[in-house]
This record gives structure tokens, C-alpha cells and sequence, in this order.
């Protein structure tokens, strides 16, 4: 089949790897002029980890990445720990990895060259016409003609009919050297309420430098990041030292606002995410805050479950409606937990903070929450479908 698909991302490139080995014909339409990752750092999950198997690629991040084994959050002011979820809770030999999206778009890009897969720089996603995408190239439209359309372009998607909810708040992420101390294998956090969090994330080495790397993160309102720019960014760092002293000695590689991305969030997920023969796929379908670590391993199992659907029969129709449902219960059931989850983190509720402390963290000691909240981060707390 000829197959379209917008959006040179980790799912895009997923799914135009997996189709590609299937003996279709794949095109990848780009915005940029040269395909390229946004972000920092990310957690491939489990569930991630073997899409990734599946694609022949999981020993190639793996090599890049750095293990995680913990997700560890702690009170500023007493060192409390509020956090403790360990992925072996869920199933022995279970762990995450921290990587780069750089990193991982590497080795993802790599693969979709290999496949022989073409790439159409300067594309811009515009909309539909009888069914089939349209875009827009140096202000030229065009219209592509494909038996599947495959829309990864993300949570501003221009086929979207639904803009979700901006989430009040989102995050300050910047890339920064790990220095020469061995970084322990966990998701580190500090909170004060949930007004305030910091945390820094293990994300080992990008394929053309040897010194490994981390990711940090400051949570933010939206609407108080113009303030913050205007500020000058040495009281910023005094406010981030004063929170987590571990988290000072990070901040001093950064010389410019601009040195850190503010990342945004929306929360929805399409009704329809097939549309006749063109899908949505990734944040195009299911959009959310990044509080469960879930965004990339969720597209990636996206790519899978496309792939699979259409090596499973011959009728188009057919492959698209067994993708939604191979993907709905598990999409549903995460941006469920996503959005209980996020307020208790990122929000300015004192009284959801208490709760999370006081009442969330003790009974995550139990042996039988312990094994949930394992397997919730791991990706599967149910089945998804993987290849």
C-alpha cells in the first residue's frame, strides 16, 4: 500500500519503520526543513522497551540511555519521601530508561533510512481533502493521495477537532552535563505542596558525545512563565537552590533564559481517531501532562497496533477499526489515571498535596499498591497490544 504519514516524531518514524518492513510504500512529511527532535529528556517505560525489541532497536538506546529502576520524590522541607515506586514492585527484572528524544530520534531516524523510507522536508500538515491529507510546501498547497493516512503530528494537530484542555501548569526542561559523579538509576523529585516541584532524570549520552547527560525540570504555571523571563534568571536559580540544594550545582551550565524549553500541556483524546483511511496517532489522538512518564511509550505502542492491525488483513477498513481497538482501553484507562494524578503534583491545591503526602504515600507501602503503582509506571497495568 502507499502510506502517508505526517509527522517525523518517535511515533511517526515507529510507524513508518514497522509499515516499511512490511512491504509498504511510506512517505514522511515533515514541517522542517531538516526532521529534527523538540524536548529533552523522557522515560521509556517497559512497554516502550519492547516496541522498540520488536523494531530490532531496544539494544541500540539501551546502549545510549541510562537505567531507571526508581521514581523518588521527597518533601523539600522535611525529606520526607512521598514518592517510592520501584518497576521490579510490578515484575522482577523490570526497568525503565532515560534517554534523550534526541537520542532516541536518532536511532529511530536511522532505522526509517535504512528502511529506505522517503522524507518530504518543508511539509505543512494544512487539513483534508475527500479524504486525504493536504499540506503546504514554500506556501504551495498539495494534496497526497494514499490507501492510509497516518497523522503524527502531534497535540496541535490541524485535523484535530478537539483542542483539549490547557493544563494550568507545565515545565522549565533543560539538557545539562552530568558531571563525574555516577548518577543513580531513579527519577529524582522534590516538592513543596504541589505548587513547586524540581526534579532530575538520568538520560545517559547522545550518539556523538561521550559524556553522559542529564535532564532537569522545573515546574511552572503557564501563565507565569512571561514573568519569569522577565526576571532576571540568577533569582530563579536562588528559588530552585533554596528548594533542593542537590539541584543548585545543575543550574550552573545554564547562562540564558532560553537555555531552558517550556513545555505545555494539553489533556484530551479523539472520539474518532479514524477518520475513513487516515488515523491519528500519538499526541494527534491522546494528549496529556507528562506526570506518568507514558507521551513517547504511548505512541510507540500506537506505531505497533497500526502495524500489527494491517498485517492482519487485507480490508483497509477492517485493519483501521481493529487498530482503535487494540488501543482504546489502554489509551482510555491511562489518560484516566493521568488526570486523577496530576493535580496531586501540579496544581495549587494545598489540600490534594496533603493528601498525596499524608494519605498516597503511606498506603504506597503496601504490598498490593506497591505492585500497582510498579506496574502503572511500567506501562501494562492492563495488556497493551504489542507486536
Amino acid at each position: 500500500m502507499e502510506i502517508a504519514v505526517a509527522g517525523c516524531g518517535i511515533g511517526g518514524l515507529a510507524a513508518a519503520v514497522f509499515l516499511a518492513r512490511e512491504g509498504h510504500r511510506v512517505t514522511l512529511y515533515e514541517r522542517f526543513d531538516a526532521p529534527a527532535p523538540v524536548g529533552s529528556g523522557l522515560v521509556l517505560q517497559p512497554v516502550g522497551l519492547e516496541v522498540l525489541e520488536a523494531l530490532g532497536l531496544r539494544a541500540k538506546a539501551e546502549a545510549l540511555g541510562h537505567p531507571i529502576e526508581a521514581l523518588d520524590g521527597r518533601d523539600a522541607d522535611t525529606g520526607r519521601r512521598v514518592l517510592d515506586v520501584r518497576y521490579d514492585h510490578g515484575g522482577a527484572g523490570l526497568s525503565g530508561l532515560g534517554i534523550h528524544r534526541a537520542t532516541l530520534f536518532s536511532v529511530l531516524f536511522d532505522a526509517a533510512q535504512e528502511a529506505g523510507i522517503a522524507i518530504e522536508p518543508g511539509c505543512t500538515l494544512t487539513g483534508m481533502t475527500d479524504g486525504q491529507m493536504t499540506f503546504a510546501r514554500a506556501g504551495e498547497p498539495f494534496t497526497v493521495r494514499a490507501d492510509v493516512s497516518v497523522d503524527a503530528t502531534g497535540a496541535g494537530s490541524p485535523l484535530s477537532e478537539d483542542p483539549g484542555r490547557a493544563l494550568p501548569f507545565g515545565a522549565l526542561w533543560a539538557t545539562v552535563p552530568a558531571g563525574d559523579d555516577p548518577q543513580p538509576a531513579k527519577l529524582r523529585q522534590t516538592y513543596r505542596g504541589a505548587r513547586y516541584m524540581a526534579g532530575i532524570l538520568p538520560i545517559g549520552r547522545m550518539p556523538d558525545a561521550p559524556a553522559p547527560q542529564l535532564a532537569i525540570f522545573w515546574s511552572l504555571p503557564r501563565a507565569a512563565y512571561g514573568a519569569w523571563r522577565s526576571a532576571p534568571l540568577s533569582a530563579w536559580k536562588a528559588e530552585a537552590g533554596a528548594l533542593w540544594p542537590e539541584f543548585a550545582p545543575h543550574l550552573e551550565s545554564i547562562a540564558h533564559h532560553d537555555d531552558l524549553v517550556m513545555a505545555q500541556y494539553r489533556h484530551r483524546t479523539l472520539r474518532r481517531p479514524v477518520k475513513g483511511r487516515c488515523v491519528h496517532l500519538g499526541d494527534s489522538w491522546h494528549a496529556t501532562s507528562p506526570q506518568l512518564g507514558q507521551g513517547a511509550n504511548m505512541a510507540l505502542l500506537d506505531a505497533a497496533a497500526l502495524a500489527t492491525a494491517l498485517g492482519e488483513t487485507d480490508d483497509i477498513d477492517a485493519a483501521l477499526a481493529e487498530y482503535r481497538r487494540k488501543r482504546i482501553i489502554h489509551i482510555r484507562l491511562y489518560q484516566l489515571i493521568s488526570q486523577v494524578f496530576t493535580p496531586l503534583y501540579q496544581s495549587d491545591s494545598d489540600g490534594l498535596a496533603l493528601l498525596r503526602d499524608r494519605v498516597l504515600a503511606p498506603s504506597a507501602r503496601l504490598p498490593g499498591i506497591r505492585w500497582l503503582l510498579g506496574r502503572m509506571v511500567s506501562g501494562d497495568l492492563i495488556l497493551p497490544i504489542l507486536p
